[in-house]
C-alpha cells in the first residue's frame, strides 16, 4: 500500500518540484498539495494523508502552528518539516509540536523518500545537520531515572534507532499491539509526550538503555 503524502509549501515551484520528484516513486502517492496551513487543515479530512511534508515558514500560519493543530486534530498524520531554515526556533518548535521529523531542503531525493516511509511507519527522522544540536540540547538537561523493564528498554532502544512499530515487532518477535503497549508504558514512566521525544531521549542518554 502506498504512503499518502500531503505537500504544504507556500512556494508553487517547490510544491511542483516535490510533486514531480515524489510521484514517480513506487509506494508514494501525492494526495494533495496546498500553499498554506489553513488550506492544509481543510484538505486533510478529505484526502486522508499518512504523511504531511510541511514548510516551516509560511505566511498566516507557519509550519509549527500547523503541526500543532495536526497533532491535536489529526494525530494519525505524521508531520515532517522540510525547510531551508536551519534555526533552533523551527527545529525545537517543530519537535515540541509533535513533528516526526525535520529535514533541510538540500536533502537528497533518496533521503527524503526514506524519511517519508520511516515516518509513515512510526519512525523519527532528523537531518544529520540538526541531529547533533538536538542531542546536545537534551544532554544539558537532568537525566531521568526510569524504572523500565528489560523489554521496555529494548523497545526504547529500537525507537531511538528510528525503528517503526512493525520493525520492532519483527525484531523482538512480538505483536505490534504489544509494541504499542510497551511504548505507551515507557512514555508514561519517562514523562514524555510521544515517540519522537522518546527517540531523542534515548539518543541523548544511550547508556541508560
Amino acid at each position: 500500500m502506498s504512503v499518502r503524502v500531503l505537500l504544504v509549501d507556500d512556494q508553487i515551484l517547490m510544491r511542483s518540484g516535490l510533486r514531480k520528484l515524489l510521484e514517480i516513486e513506487d509506494g508514494i502517492e501525492i494526495v494533495a498539495d496546498v500553499g498554506s496551513g489553513p488550506d492544509a487543515l481543510t484538505v486533510v479530512p478529505l484526502c486522508r494523508p499518512d504523511v504531511a511534508l510541511v514548510d516551516a515558514r509560511m505566511p498566516g500560519m507557519d509550519g509549527i502552528e500547523l503541526i500543532t493543530e495536526l497533532t491535536r486534530s489529526h494525530p494519525s498524520v505524521a508531520s515532517i518539516v522540510l525547510t531551508t531554515f536551519d534555526e533552533d526556533e523551527y527545529l525545537f518548535g517543530a519537535l515540541k509540536a509533535g513533528a516526526r521529523g525535520f529535514l533541510l531542503k538540500d536533502a537528497s531525493p533518496e533521503d527524503l523518500v526514506a524519511a517519508i516511509h520511516r515516518a509513515a511507519g512510526g519512525g523519527t527522522v532528523l537531518s544529520d545537520q540538526v541531529a547533533g544540536r538536538v542531542v546536545a540540547q537534551l544532554r544539558g538537561k537532568a537525566p531521568l531515572q526510569p524504572a523500565l523493564s528489560s523489554r521496555e528498554a529494548e523497545v526504547a532502544r529500537l525507537v531511538g534507532a528510528g525503528a517503526s512499530n512493525r520493525e520492532i515487532a519483527a525484531e523482538l518477535y512480538i505483536t505490534e499491539g504489544t509494541v504499542k503497549n510497551h511504548v505507551s508504558n515507557t512514555l508514561r514512566k519517562l514523562g514524555l509526550r510521544d515517540r519522537t521525544q522518546l527517540a531523542l531521549h534515548v539518543s541523548s542518554s544511550p547508556g541508560a538503555f
